[in-house]
């Protein structure tokens, strides 16, 4: 096991992890267009949002201060949590490179910290294709990373693609008044993620470690067409048109995960 660094004060380096999962599917009609939006009302509104974020807070340890949330009309939701510190003193494997819990506990050293969510649902005017999408910020001081909340956030949703950011800023001192621009070791984004996630997705990275910006994305390797149709209109689909959606399906995801209008 390495020497404990030794700083001079509090350690306020902040990490920020910026988290985006995308859900695709398929629904013919306006009709089951509509049902899906209200599915996703549903089953993705404040309230489970709430009850997610708060699962988060108790993975890094943090105290929350204050809970804002608000769901929208015609779709969508957003909550914000204000979090505070515990005085923790977090173990090796709090720090460590390595998959975090997923409901479990685990402690972390935290300070004016904040997590945020806010779900948008959408529709392709033309081609049927619905899109959820989720982005989750999770930013903390101190010790810990809240790259040990992503196995978990993982967990909670169907996604199909995954972008996730993560950014170490400001600096700390020893107790030499030397800076330090990052407290601990990371290569890849991807050595926090659970093996059966690494085994289900396809990812890449792009990584500035001179400017600790650390960038992983991530597409779903399995694809069967019956996952992705929202519906009753979807239920009887000839050859043809399952394989005329299966392209538009596969289509959109590219787009997503390369960032890019694509030629049909």
């Amino acid at each position: 096991m390495k020497s404990k660094l030794k700083l001079h004060g509090f350690n306020n380096l902040t990490k920020t992890l910026s988290f985006n999962i995308y859900d695709i599917c398929y629904a013919e009609t306006p009709q089951d267009q509509q049902a899906y939006v209200e599915y996703i009302n549903q089953e993705y509104n404040a309230k489970r949002l709430t009850q997610i974020l708060t699962e988060v807070v108790e993975i890094i340890g943090a105290n929350i201060l204050n809970i804002a949330s608000q769901d929208y009309e015609p779709q969508g939701a957003s909550v914000t949590i204000l979090i505070s510190e515990e005085p923790v003193t977090p173990t090796e494997s709090q720090i460590e490179e390595s998959p975090g819990p997923l409901p479990e506990i685990i402690l972390a050293h935290l300070d004016k910290s904040h997590i945020t969510v806010h779900t948008y649902p959408e529709i392709h005017p033309d081609a049927g294709i619905a899109t959820f999408r989720v982005d989750i910020d999770v930013s903390t001081c101190g010790v810990i990373s809240p790259l040990k909340a992503l196995n978990f956030l993982i967990h909670q949703f169907d996604s199909d693609i995954v972008t996730v950011d993560y950014r170490v800023r400001g600096f700390t001192r020893d107790v030499e008044g030397n800076k330090h621009f990052i407290d601990h070791e990371i290569n890849s984004i991807q050595n926090y993620l659970s093996e059966d996630t690494r085994d289900a997705y396809q990812m890449t990275d792009v990584n500035v470690y001179q400017e600790n910006l650390f960038h992983t994305k991530m597409l779903l390797k399995n694809f069967e067409l019956d996952n992705y149709l929202f519906g009753d209109a979807t239920s009887n689909l000839s050859a043809e048109q399952r394989a005329q959606v299966t392209d538009r399906v596969k289509h959109e995801m590219l787009e997503i995960f390369y960032a890019r209008n694509m030629p049909t």
